[in-house]
């Protein structure tokens, strides 16, 4: 297949004047090459796009692709995640990863968190706090925790993030309200293990790759998977693979991941987070359906070689969960055309 490829490159967005917290979420080059070299040895032709205007440009121009490989994070906007796949979606052309509305949905962990649970999937008790005063009408046991609603790679979350009583919850979440210009969740605190549940397939074919267990090491930030951590993690962080076969509490974890997984209708691959609670009972924390995919430092490959399944072969399956969607784009365009 020709395969276009969607990514927003960090260094183009601090070159034009972009902070460090902005573009955290955003590939380096050695991401984007290390995609397209998988999927040319498995036998396709890629074409680099890049960030969401440059995609609007070629669409404009008249540019095709069988399917886009997109990871393109966005910039502006809670839905920011779900842009470029509305506008593969206006141009029938299939990409991979999930559709807008699970973008959208997905990135906002309060929302995830009512849909979930609505499903049947266990997630602590939360409380959205859309402004200040919204701070008094929770009724929730401390300790608590508290992050922005919708940033990933652990911005807005430090040591403070943990909080005892009333009056850190109303200096940390005045600060993130401020800092972020979004909601805050606030939630019950799990002090469990923590684990991140890998995933490949869409519906009743994905599966659970494999786990990882996040231990904080002695120098690391204590009690909580923050920014500094996750950006120092090879010194910070150990990520140890635990096998369902072997742990009870890990095979229950990918039970709930997988749960979750298919009830938000996400697709392809992707990570589930997950808390254990005092009595050691695995919930759902959330979900990042367009997770990184750095052959070295990102979760999901670091996740699927600890396993035995190689860079490629992760590819090739991601590449496999889309393809029927490229079969149905070249089905609806033919339809298309011939009723022209």
């Amino acid at each position: 297949m020709h395969i276009g490829l969607t990514y927003d490159l960090r260094q183009e967005y601090l070159a034009a004047g972009f902070s460090d917290d902005e573009t955290a979420e955003f590939d380096r080059p050695s991401t984007v090459e290390a995609l397209e070299q998988a999927l040319r040895e498995l036998g396709h032709t890629t074409d680099r796009i890049g960030h969401v205007q440059a995609l609007v440009r070629r669409l404009a121009g008249g540019a095709e692709w069988d399917l886009v490989f997109n990871i393109a994070e966005g910039l502006e906007g809670i839905a920011r995640e779900a842009q470029v796949p509305a506008l593969l979606d206006a141009y029938g052309i299939a990409y991979t990863f999930s559709d807008p509305l699970v973008m959208a949905l997905t990135l906002h962990k309060g929302l995830t968190k009512t849909v979930v649970a609505a499903g049947g999937v266990p997630t602590p008790p939360f409380a959205l706090i859309q402004q200040a005063a919204d701070l008094g009408r929770i009724d929730l046991p401390y300790p608590l925790f508290a992050k922005p609603v919708a940033e990933g790679t652990g911005k807005g979350i430090t040591p403070a993030s943990r909080i005892r009583d009333a009056a850190a919850l109303q200096a940390v979440c005045t600060n993130l309200l401020t800092k972020y210009q979004q909601p805050v969740l606030v939630e019950t605190f799990l002090p469990g293990r923590e684990f991140t549940v890998g995933i490949t397939g869409t519906g009743a074919a994905a599966r659970a790759v494999a786990t990882l267990e996040i231990i904080l090491l002695p120098q690391a930030e204590a009690d909580v998977y923050s920014y500094v951590n996750k950006e120092n993690s090879e010194e910070l962080v150990e990520c140890r693979l635990v096998r369902a076969a072997d742990d009870e509490q890990v095979a229950a974890a990918e039970r709930v991941a997988l749960d979750a997984w298919r009830i938000l209708g996400c697709r392809d691959a992707g990570r589930v987070d997950l808390r254990c609670d005092a009595n050691g009972s695995p919930s759902f924390m959330e979900v990042n359906p367009l997770a990184g995919l750095h052959p070295e430092h990102s979760d999901l490959p670091m996740l699927a070689t600890k396993s035995g399944l190689t860079y490629v072969e992760l590819i090739r399956r991601i590449v496999a969960s889309a393809e029927p969607r490229v079969a149905a784009a070249r089905f609806s365009k033919a339809r298309r055309f011939r009723s022209q």
